[in-house]
């Protein structure tokens, strides 16, 4: 502290520069001059005699606790050498200590001093290197050295070590050993400078042999190395030496930066800009580049390299180290060739597979422009020609990515939030592209109805014609828009696939997420320069389902879907890795589009969206059917094993779902009960009727949804029974009704429509709807969600509150709260939904279906 005696502040910092010696094992032996052994502090380098001066310095005369002994007058010791003597001291303690061997593992020295009389002469070397007044190092020269000479005749060596002698009394006085034995440092250095050096020699000798030739010389100055001693001292020997106090100096110019980079680029001659670029069969080539700090290295500089046979070698006038493995890649640059679609991988993760080894990868000239188009962003795009309406800016800066994609020869796929307006950003792709080729679209079919419309409204005068029903035709279609369903698609692909389409669109195209599918394999047959597809959830169960459509619209982009799983599929569903997830968005996001209604300035004009959650009792007649069925079933699963397993399942969760929903849905009942009774067997069709009650009386509407068509039906006939004017939409609803139905409910004719949620969950606009009812719950908060948003789009001008009807207790109640746990998780990677509960043991299974006391 500052309130220190100095004569305490400066044994202090003797005591911790003791230790600190200590601790880097700065210790020698040697012998006192009764014969036993001692441990001393050293070697000490010209920062440790620096410190050593500056407190001795600093030494007061209270500093010295003892004087000299002798006769005479009383004398005090020389400060610099009375440090030293306290320096000794802790270092001959301290290895002697019962921790030592602790802290270095075994035993280091003797508990007590040992006479070593046979030990003299050794300890007289140790002894004298300690004492020394100077050090050595080497000063690696490499002017000899010949480059190309890979056989050494006519080289006189490769380089030389030059012996260096530093004094330790003054660090900055430094001369080559030569001079000091030709004379002209000798007064510099002192009378005992040669032996010093020639003994400090000796030392070194013993950590590199090498050093045994300049003993055999008469002046110990400058050893001759070979390629292979030269090459020692790029690696271990230079970290040996520095231990022992003798360091290692290379030239100035010696640079240690040489790095290799798989780089992909376009063969000379091939095309040298992105249009048409991945239309091309043009193969691009992937190699090692080598580089100096950064700039490549020419051809023939790498070919120097390679023949090269040295560690070091002379490039753009320096002397390069040469790691053996850099000289490997520039013998073999050539990896091989890459298509456009795997090249364009590679450059937008940055990796690639080398020997079953990832690279740094690096894309090279057109293609890094590519990859800058791709990434950087895009800025909004005009309005085109012929478009009546008004885009947003989102939907502009959509239709620009859009204009981008299909124009370099790419596909996309637009996956914004269900109603932000897909439908009308595609129309105006394609009259901006301008083909004289028709688009054509493949929906469902109940959208087909949706799609004309929003064309004629849009761009009146743009041919339009549906490719569906008996008398479809594609007769006289030279431009325009052919709307055509997945199921006549599937039918009707060879036909397809002989007519000339300027675009493809996929709308809702998780219909083809199983690319093993007929629809998916029928689309993939149908040829075209651009394939664009919609959907709001890219992704509703796994990630498979994301490659099957990047798959579609780039093909190759992903690689085979084996892969693909293997590489980044598993780590990233998983969650154990977050660099695969980075390198999977690095790679997929140029190529998919999303953007959310809960975006900042997406749309700030919608409404609010409420969301409730109801719990609602089971009846009597539900709960006993409800635990009869967990009873039997389990002990049928407890049983069995393997798929047979899997599927009694499938077949409970099915069950207990029904049950919740209606004991007449489970039990297959065709019911023409009074509507009362019908009402009374099920809590959630109790309160079903009270919510319309209160929304009708305020003259709102409602869309139901339900994934059960037996549901729907006796939801439908129930309200029917009670005068509610209500219609029923699901997949066997032919086209031309379900366009009715729409108009129906949209002018309010028909306050209530109840919709399956599969067949009816995506692509509608509802927007007359203030109240949406999810009856039951889909394993999948995407799909509830998609069907929320028949509701809640771009052109709503009233608040939606949406209710979701959950029977307490039961396997309903556990699955919401799974589906609020994923829900958080939905735009990252989504569960695997009803398959992933066949895998939950017994007793995790019975946990999650039994009946719980509120019910």
């Amino acid at each position: 502290s500052a309130a220190a005696h100095p004569a305490t502040a400066c044994w202090g910092a003797a005591a911790l520069h003791a230790l600190r010696l200590t601790a880097r094992g700065r210790l020698l032996p040697g012998l006192t001059s009764t014969g036993h052994d001692a441990w001393r502090a050293g070697p000490l380098d010209p920062d440790d005699i620096a410190h050593l001066r500056a407190v001795a310095a600093a030494l007061p005369h209270e500093g010295h606790a003892v004087p000299l002994p002798g006769p005479g007058p009383l004398r005090l010791p020389e400060p610099e050498a009375l440090l030293r003597s306290f320096l000794d001291a802790v270092a001959d303690t301290l290895p002697r200590t019962p921790a030592a061997p602790h802290a270095s593992g075994k035993p280091f020295a003797a508990r007590e001093a040992q006479r070593l009389p046979d030990a003299h002469d050794w300890a007289a070397e140790v002894a004298a290197g300690m004492d020394a007044g100077v050090r050595i190092s080497l000063r690696l020269d490499l002017s000899a050295y010949d480059l190309f000479d890979d056989t050494g005749a006519g080289a006189r060596s490769a380089g030389a070590a030059i012996v260096q002698v530093h004094s330790l009394a003054d660090p900055t006085l430094v001369a080559d050993a030569a001079a000091l034995w030709s004379g002209e440092a000798d007064a510099a250095f002192g009378p005992r400078a040669r032996v010093d050096a020639a003994l400090a020699v000796r030392r070194a000798a013993r950590v590199w042999a090498p050093l045994d030739r300049l003993s055999e010389q008469d002046v110990p100055d400058v050893l001759a190395l070979s390629d292979e001693e030269l090459g020692d001292l790029l690696g271990v020997a230079t970290t040996r030496l520095a231990a022992a106090g003798v360091a290692v100096h290379w030239p100035r110019d010696l640079a240690q930066d040489l790095s290799a980079a798989a780089i992909v680029r376009p063969a000379p001659g091939s095309a040298t800009d992105g249009t048409g670029f991945f239309e091309s069969e043009e193969l691009l080539q992937f190699r090692w580049q080598l580089a100096i700090g950064g700039d490549p290295l020419t051809e023939s500089e790498m070919d120097a390299l390679a023949e090269a046979h040295r560690p070091v070698v002379r490039l753009r006038d320096s002397w390069v180290l040469v790691d053996p493995a850099l000289v490997r890649k520039a013998r073999k640059r050539e990896l091989g060739l890459l298509d456009p679609v795997d090249a364009l991988s590679v450059a937008l993760t940055g990796t690639a597979e080398v020997d079953g080894e990832t690279v740094e990868a690096v894309p090279v000239g057109a293609l890094a422009a590519l990859r800058d188009r791709l990434t950087v962003g895009v800025r909004p795009a005009d309005p085109p020609p012929g478009l009546h309406a008004t885009l947003r800016d989102y939907q502009l800066r959509g239709l620009a990515w859009l204009d981008l994609m299909t124009s370099l020869g790419l596909g996309g796929c637009l996956a914004d939030d269900m109603g932000l307006g897909k439908t009308i950003t595609v129309i105006a792709l394609h009259l901006k592209r301008a083909r004289t080729a028709p688009t054509l679209v493949v929906c469902p079919a109940s959208l087909l109805g949706n799609w004309q419309r929003e064309i004629t409204r849009f761009a009146p005068g743009v041919p339009v014609r549906r490719f569906h029903g008996p008398d479809r035709t594609l007769q006289d279609m030279a431009d325009g828009f052919v709307l055509t369903t997945y199921g006549t698609m599937r039918s009707a692909a060879p036909t397809l696939a002989q007519h000339t389409w300027g675009m493809v669109v996929a709308d809702e195209a998780q219909h083809v997420k199983n690319p093993y599918s007929a629809t998916a394999k029928a689309l993939r047959t149908i040829p075209t320069p651009a394939r664009v597809a919609l959907t709001g959830t890219p992704v509703e169960n796994n990630l498979s389902e994301l490659w099957a459509l990047l798959d579609w619209t780039t093909p190759g982009l992903l690689g085979p879907l084996k892969s693909f799983r293997a590489r980044h599929a598993r780590a990233v569903e998983n969650g154990e890795d977050e660099e695969a997830v980075d390198r999977l968005a690095r790679l997929v996001r140029p190529f998919l589009l999303r953007r959310k209604k809960s975006d900042p300035g997406i749309v700030p004009e919608l409404p609010p969206k409420t969301e409730t959650d109801h719990p609602v009792p089971l009846s009597r007649e539900q709960a006993a059917l409800y635990e009869a069925v967990v009873r039997e079933s389990m002990y049928a699963i407890e049983t069995a094993e393997g798929m047979a397993r899997r599927g009694l399942v499938l077949k409970l969760l099915t069950s207990l779902k029904q049950i919740c929903d209606h004991p007449a849905l489970y039990l297959k009942e065709e019911t023409a009960a009074p509507t009362e009774r019908l009402a009374a067997r099920s809590g959630k069709l109790t309160l079903l009727d009270e919510l319309l009650d209160t929304l009708l009386a305020e003259d709102g509407s409602a869309l139901v949804f339900t994934q059960y068509v037996g549901m729907a039906r006796l939801i439908t006939a129930h309200l029917a029974g009670r005068a509610v004017p209500v219609d029923l939409l699901h997949g066997g609803t032919p086209v031309p009704e379900r366009e009715r139905m729409v108009d129906r409910f949209q002018s309010g004719a028909t306050p209530v429509l109840v919709l399956s949620l599969k067949a009816a969950g995506t692509g509608l606009n509802l927007t007359r709807a203030g109240h949406v009812v999810h009856f039951d719950r889909w394993w999948n908060p995407a799909v509830e969600e998609q069907a929320t948003d028949r509701a809640y789009r771009i052109g709503q001008t009233q608040p939606v509150q949406v209710h979701r009807l959950i029977t307490e207790g039961t396997v309903e109640d556990r699955i919401a709260e799974m589906l609020e746990s994923k829900r958080a998780l939905a735009d990252a990677i989504l569960g695997s939904g009803e398959s992933a509960l066949t895998e939950l043991t017994n007793r995790e299974l019975s946990d999650l279906v039994s009946l719980r006391g509120e019910s």
